[in-house]
């Protein structure tokens, strides 16, 4: 269930709201500070709420509490998440706009994992968003909305040793850019946000033990210490939070935001190779090299 903020009935008339998930740290801790500094009564929802400390600092620091409003949300359990936006709804009013961006990550190759280590990444980053997006949908009917989806570039580019993030990020392209016209039909505005290399908590929370990865990699090791490598740096080079929740602002305030947003310079340059690439030799190009 969620845990109850506090709004005043004045304060839900003057401000529109926007659920946000996966709030906790990373991206989603900076959109829902950044949502709130632009007027959004910001509801910011994650697990585990005993790790909301770092969220209410940011928000007090940025003088932005009075417009945060932290509730638990597990987006894999469809009647929980169903509960927690009705609950929203009783509260607040109106739902403006829901922003899809919890996620977990999976690193491996499916030789040396299972079936059920693929299910679970589809549960998290696929199912979430789509049980999310179900339970808003009438929500955001009514308000005329906005229904943002960070995915990543990993959503346009299959990419190394990622087998089941990137599938299940390609799955919620493919399922944006298909509900997209329809929601469209219905005064619902559909955009998704594709981050490149992000410095967060996101990546430590995927939760390697790289050594023991690569003793355990058999014939692949030499692939993954390459890719290991290659990764590493990129992340050298990473964006913050911050600048990668810019565009989700920016999605939920222009006139007519478009479909599909990448992050930075580095990460359209990357997507376009995919999107220019009809024969799929740019892409392979590219990837091979990160595994050797």
């Amino acid at each position: 269930m969620c845990t109850h903020g506090n709004a005043s009935r004045e304060e839900t008339d003057m401000a529109k709201t926007v659920l946000i998930t996966g709030a906790s740290s990373g991206i989603g801790l900076a959109a829902t500070v950044a949502a709130a500094e632009a007027g959004w009564t910001t509801i910011a929802t994650m697990r585990d709420t005993s790790k909301a400390d770092a969220l209410h600092k940011a928000a007090a620091e940025a003088g932005v509490a009075d417009r945060v409003h932290i509730k638990r949300l597990d987006v894999v359990d469809p009647e929980l998440v169903t509960a927690c936006i009705d609950e929203a709804i009783t509260e607040f009013g109106q739902l403006d706009a829901l922003v899809n961006n919890a996620g977990a990550g999976q690193v491996g190759t499916i030789e040396q994992g299972t079936v059920e280590d693929v299910r679970a990444t589809m549960e998290v980053n696929f199912f979430g968003v789509v049980n999310t997006t179900r339970a808003a949908m009438r929500h955001l009917r009514a308000s005329e909305g906005r229904l943002i989806t960070v995915t990543s570039v990993g959503g346009v580019v299959g990419q190394p040793f990622n087998e089941a993030y990137c599938a299940a990020k390609f799955a919620v392209e493919g399922f944006m850019e298909s509900l997209a016209p329809v929601a469209a039909t219905v005064g619902v505005s559909v955009t998704v946000v594709e981050p490149g290399a992000v410095a967060s908590a996101f990546v430590a929370n995927v939760g390697l033990d790289l050594p023991a990865m690569l003793a355990a990699a058999g014939p692949y090791a030499p692939a993954l210490q390459a890719y290991i490598d290659r990764t590493t740096k990129s992340f050298g080079n990473a964006q913050t939070p911050a600048q990668a929740a810019a565009p989700i602002i920016e999605a939920l305030t222009a006139e007519q935001p478009a479909f599909r947003v990448q992050t930075s310079d580095w990460a359209r340059q990357f997507a376009g190779t995919k999107l220019a690439d009809l024969d799929g030799s740019a892409v392979l190009a590219l990837t091979n090299t990160w595994v050797r």
